[in-house]
């Protein structure tokens, strides 16, 4: 969502925020309907597959509201952008407790649910990364439509849809999938 200029004074990189860019906005937008598709996917498969406790369908619910609302509420106000740490939070939490409590025995469908976990950790490190800029970002990834960066967006988005087409082909051969 930002591209950085270097200050001539300060030799630092400068985030320059690109939310007039149409471009951007379509992309912000764009990002918004994934979310509710792609979370509402991952919620659902939990909620229909797991016995996880509410506590974790609900922080992949809550994960899955806030997600887009934040996305689309930050075309008016750049700054909810920061709050986009909650909602990736709230996913990865509740997919990491998935993995370590609650992982079905059945190998498809455990694949499945690694291949999610790591694509939406992929995801949060991605947003991290480009977004808040915590660590340098290089040259070659800067660009926000580089090569470079839509690479690692395709592995992340992937992962994702690899792992919801394992558990939903686990679910299909056999019904819910207990622990």
């Amino acid at each position: 969502m930002m591209r950085q200029e270097t200050h001539c004074l300060l030799l630092r990189p400068i985030p320059i925020e690109l939310s007039a860019d149409r471009w951007m906005a379509r992309r912000v937008k764009r990002l918004g309907f994934v979310s509710v598709v792609a979370l509402g996917l991952i919620w659902a498969l939990a909620v229909t597959s797991l016995d996880a406790p509410t506590s974790v369908d609900g922080a992949l619910a809550a994960g899955w509201v806030l997600m887009p609302a934040i996305l689309f509420g930050s075309l008016s106000r750049p700054r909810l952008r920061y709050a986009l740490v909650l909602p990736a939070s709230l996913v990865s939490v509740g997919l990491l407790a998935i993995c370590r409590s609650w992982m079905p025995t059945e190998p498809l469908a455990a694949a499945g649910w690694l291949s999610m976990t790591t694509g939406i950790l992929l995801g949060s490190a991605l947003g991290l990364w480009f977004w808040y800029r915590l660590i340098p970002v290089p040259v070659r990834l800067d660009a926000p439509y580089s090569f470079g960066r839509w690479a690692l967006i395709l592995v992340h988005v992937a992962l994702i849809v690899a792992g919801w087409g394992l558990v939903a082909a686990s679910l299909m051969a056999g019904g819910r999938v207990e622990p």
